[in-house]
């Protein structure tokens, strides 16, 4: 028999095999190569197609009459005597070879085996160039092949494997199962998967945040160097969402854990030595029904126990918690360290912007939940005692300052840092958010005014800066101390009363405000402030008498462009 495996060698098991059996590979398929290198087909050449001889094949299917496309099946193996190939009746033409071999490899069939010698001599050449360009095996059959044999021996061969997975499928839902009812962690769970299937596997949130992992650490290297790690270790599943991820000579493949129609998480299944076969994906979607159901039970038992803490540091916030005796010792109760110098950091995800479809409070829910985890996580990667809490709409912790003589550097890089590890790359679809970060407060009985501070830092720099912004309460200047003001009407009233008409919500009040602002900034030079605004100086000119006329003579009263500037600006937050 011709060698059918030129471009590399098959990996069978050490098994005896008697006549007519087929060697038994370690995969679950059983593929064109293993079948060639069967006793069942010794004796055939292969013709053609070597680069199709992975293909699986399910079954074998016998043409017995020359219309046979509409019979035949996808990933199956077609055999024939020769005779369908020849006049059927005097006079009629032989079916075109060529043609043949193009439309059986277009309906997904294998492979081709032919007797030669009885009916036909041999295989015409363009038939045989036409499977080497398509990969479509092209096999020349011993006279001797019982074709009924091969037909019940890739069938029994192909049953066995159907019963071996399963069998390995009914032990694992089995040792899953006890797992899960003894009260196994994710990471148990984890470990028995990864054991089973001889992988490496991450559980993460749907946004790629570890949970639980089995991953030896040069696995988890190899996944830094292949880019699926972002720099803060969050797991890039979007990148083999769609289709598997190339790993070596394997693969890295996420499976989605959802129940009730909510995202839940996902698992990262890493097998860099081979492709998965179907049996091996089948367990994944067994196990993600067993994650699915820890998540779940997870997911009820923090959310009593975050509502718990939450309320807790809500108290601490409005002063109502107890003596600080008191709080600083239930405070650890739950871990954490307030006892130490802190700042108060209050972070909340931007709305959606005009162009994004609008989303349910389901979805808002999932965004809020992956937030706050993604928070939790984050902090306590830096340190496990920071106190963390979900508000609903917001997320709020209280970091450390460090004890250098450098203190607010160092406070403001740690921040830094920790906004940028939960932002991430943003690949896994976190929404964008925004910060508000406190003055020190150096202790306890601070922390109610510092809740307050963070909060205002936050909505001011938001409506200053746009989204995605990070504001401290000290660098607001001005806005700092019209953040202070609890009254916004007074407020409003005092913009009316300085700007008067430009105060009004309408194209030509914003325009000419443009224009008082750009005067402003420029310590009133005309020259520059038309050049700003692209207008000709005469334009600018005729802008600042029209200006003038509305507030008065600004131009000349530092009082009165002080007055100008802070109502600007209060229309900038407020509108």
């Amino acid at each position: 028999m011709a060698d059918p495996t030129p471009e590399r060698m098959v990996k069978v098991a050490n098994r005896t095999t008697g006549k007519g059996q087929l060697l038994i590979v370690e995969s679950d398929a059983l593929s064109v190569r293993e079948l060639l290198a069967g006793d069942v087909l010794a004796g055939s050449d292969l013709l053609a197609g070597g680069a199709g001889l992975d293909a699986t094949v399910t079954g074998v299917g016998v043409m017995e009459v020359p219309d046979v496309l509409d019979r035949v099946k996808p990933q199956e193996l077609l055999v024939t005597s020769g005779f369908p190939l020849v006049a059927a009746t005097p006079g009629a033409t032989s079916l075109d070879l060529v043609e043949l071999v193009g439309e059986l490899h277009a309906r997904g069939v294998v492979g081709f085996g032919i007797k030669l010698g009885r009916y036909v001599e041999q295989v015409p050449a363009e038939a045989v160039a036409l499977a080497d360009r398509l990969g479509f095996p092209l096999i020349a059959l011993p006279g001797e092949l019982a074709l009924e044999d091969l037909v019940r021996e890739v069938h029994e061969v192909v049953t066995d494997r159907e019963r071996q997975v399963l069998r390995r499928m009914d032990e694992l839902n089995t040792e899953l199962g006890t797992l899960v009812l003894a009260g196994a962690d994710l990471a148990q769970i984890a470990d028995e998967v990864a054991r089973s299937l001889d992988v490496g596997l991450l559980i993460t949130t749907s946004d790629g945040r570890e949970q639980a992992a089995s991953l030896e650490p040069a696995l988890r290297e190899r996944l830094a160097e292949a880019g699926l790690l972002d720099p803060s270790g969050r797991v890039r599943v979007e990148r083999a969402t769609a289709t598997p991820y190339p790993l070596g000579d394997g693969e890295v493949r996420t499976a989605k854990v959802a129940a009730a129609g909510a995202d839940l998480a996902r698992l990262v299944c890493v097998s860099p030595e081979r492709v998965m076969a179907d049996g091996d994906i089948q367990a994944l979607e067994r196990t993600a029904m067993v994650v699915a159901l820890i998540f779940t039970r997870h997911q009820a038992v923090a959310a009593v126990e975050n509502k718990y803490r939450g309320d807790f540091l809500r108290d601490v916030f409005m002063a109502r918690a107890g003596d600080e005796e008191f709080v600083i010792e239930h405070a650890a109760s739950f871990g954490w360290d307030l006892n130490r110098p802190m700042v108060v950091v209050s972070a909340e995800v931007d709305p959606p912007q005009p162009d994004e479809p609008p989303a349910g409070a389901l979805v808002r829910r999932s965004w809020q939940d992956r937030f706050a985890a993604a928070w939790r996580q984050v902090c306590q990667s830096v340190d496990r005692s920071i106190a963390t809490a979900d508000f609903s709409t917001e997320v709020v912790a209280l970091v450390p300052v460090p004890d250098a003589p450098a203190a607010d550097d160092a406070v403001r890089r740690a921040v830094a840092g920790i906004v940028a590890a939960v932002a991430g790359d943003r690949g896994g679809g976190r929404r964008p958010f925004s910060v508000g970060v406190s003055r020190v407060a150096a202790e306890l009985g601070d922390l109610p005014e510092a809740y307050s501070q963070a909060r205002r830092a936050k909505l001011v720099g938001r409506r200053v800066s746009g989204p995605k912004s990070t504001t401290w309460f000290d660098d607001l200047g001005v806005h700092r101390l019209i953040a202070l003001v609890s009254d916004q009407d007074e407020l409003r009233q005092f913009a009316v009363d300085v700007l008067g008409d430009l105060a009004a919500d309408t194209e030509e009040a914003a325009d000419l405000r443009a224009t008082l602002q750009n005067l402003l900034d420029t310590n009133l030079n005309v020259a520059e402030a038309a050049r700003l605004q692209f207008f000709h100086y005469n334009t600018m000119r005729y802008r600042v008498t029209k200006l003038e006329r509305l507030l008065g003579p600004f131009t000349s009263d530092p009082s009165l462009r002080l007055n100008i500037a802070l109502a600007l600006q209060v229309l900038e937050m407020h509108g």
